[in-house]
């Protein structure tokens, strides 16, 4: 061999020992997933990292959920958005009319030979995220509802039956007034989500209507119609509970100010959502915390429906390359898995999002040795989801939630009756209903 050849040779067999065989396709992947929650997304990413050598999943933490849209919506008209988002439900209107914008997922999986299979996720969860047709369009992640927790010492203290929870709202009314006037706490009941919670939720379990063309799942020429008697009935029943000292309200959105009230057993019944559990469990170390699922008032329902869900989906959006695309497949494969799924709800109180993630964790006797940790799946898969109890899609939800937000301060400070802000919420929330509408023509 000359020299000048075995030089070459070297300097090859150099370079090649310096540079991998090849380089890794790059997936970003964007999500409002902070702390515990953050930590264990990055988890999960590294653990698909390390599953195989072709891709790399890279979490990027974008802020809240809404901040987390807005920054995906910007950076899609920039051509420099993410590959995967992670969004809220309240958005999933604002994405499904995205025309363009979007890969929906059975398409991405069909398309890149990935196995999928709608009948094993949890049903509530796939009929929310699903089109006219029954296609899912985005890949279930972290999804949740709300439930009751309560202060099971309280109980005690007021002379209840630590061991059992109201059912009703007639029987969470009477044991929060023995609460507070036997002095085992200064407020009955406290309530993150009012929208959430105590208008959207309590209209699915009651099989009420919140809004036309089956809760904006048929189209965008739909409007509210959340001020029907049942829910004038449970907001003035909120507003009379608050004069009385019954109920504490905790502040607009998330509520703020609820969770504090319950952790300090100012307030011995919280709801809020199914994964707040761990947060729950974390800040409840001085008496022992109670799970149930929401009441609701017997004398409009005997059968309550399903609670609808919360939390938030992965979307696949367009503009990448062929093998992104295969990458992002593979990974939604990997987060399907009975384990990681198992794992993540296990951890945070999420839902387990398929039917097998939920089976090994019956056979781990997980809920057996958690009690009260399958209360949240309990009650969204109980019966059968009706069009009123599917959930609620529509354009611009988020804008929408506030202003019913505003509409109940407006009540609890005394300037509207039940009926008047729950008919002014309907007014301005249709308005936005229209603008987004003629924006998505």
């Amino acid at each position: 061999m000359s020299k000048k050849v075995l030089c070459l040779s070297v300097g090859l067999t150099a370079m090649l020992a310096a540079t991998p065989a090849f380089a890794q396709t790059e997936i970003a992947w964007w999500h409002a997933m902070d702390a515990q929650l953050g930590e264990k997304l990055q988890e999960i990413a590294t653990g698909f990292n390390e599953s195989q050598s072709e891709f790399k999943v890279i979490p990027t933490y974008k802020g809240t959920y809404p901040e987390t849209l807005t920054a995906a919506i910007a950076a899609f008209r920039a051509n420099e958005q993410p590959a995967i988002v992670q969004v809220f439900e309240v958005g999933t209107g604002t994405m499904m009319a995205a025309k363009g914008a979007v890969y929906p997922v059975y398409q991405l999986m069909a398309d890149n030979g990935e196995p999928w299979d709608p009948s094993g996720f949890l049903a509530p969860v796939t009929g929310y995220y699903s089109d006219v047709d029954g296609n899912i369009l985005s890949m279930p992640f972290n999804s949740s509802t709300p439930i009751m927790y309560y202060n099971k010492d309280l109980f005690e203290k007021a002379g209840l039956d630590r061991e059992t929870p109201p059912k009703t709202w007639a029987e969470l009314e009477t044991m929060s007034r023995q609460i507070v006037e036997s002095g085992a706490a200064p407020c009955g009941l406290s309530s993150a989500w009012i929208t959430w919670i105590q208008t959207e939720n309590l209209s699915a379990i009651h099989d009420q209507p919140f809004g036309t063309l089956d809760n904006g799942f048929g189209g965008l020429a739909t409007e509210f119609t959340f001020n029907g008697p049942v829910q004038v009935k449970h907001w003035d029943n909120l507003k009379k509970w608050a004069d009385e000292g019954l109920f504490q309200y905790g502040g607009p959105v998330g509520g703020a100010d609820s969770a504090p009230k319950f952790y300090a057993q100012e307030c011995a019944i919280f709801m809020n959502s199914s994964a707040g559990r761990a947060g729950v469990i974390a800040n409840s170390k001085e008496f022992e915390v109670g799970f149930a699922p929401l009441p609701y008032y017997d004398d409009e329902i005997t059968e309550p429906k399903n609670s609808i869900i919360g939390g938030a989906t992965l979307w696949a959006l367009n503009g990448k390359d062929p093998e992104v695309y295969k990458g992002v497949a593979q990974f939604f494969t990997y987060l399907s898995e009975p384990e990681i799924q198992a794992g993540w709800h296990q951890f945070t109180g999420y839902l387990p999002i398929t039917n097998a993630a939920y089976e090994l964790g019956q056979s781990q006797d997980y809920y057996a040795q958690n009690p009260g940790s399958d209360v949240a799946i309990q009650q969204i898969t109980r019966g059968t989801p009706t069009a009123n109890s599917k959930g609620v899609r529509f354009g611009n939800l988020t804008q929408a939630r506030n202003v019913v937000d505003e509409e109940f301060e407006a009540m609890l400070a005394g300037s509207k009756t039940a009926q008047e802000a729950l008919d002014s919420a309907v007014e301005r929330g249709n308005q936005i209903l229209r603008d987004f509408e003629a924006a998505n023509q």
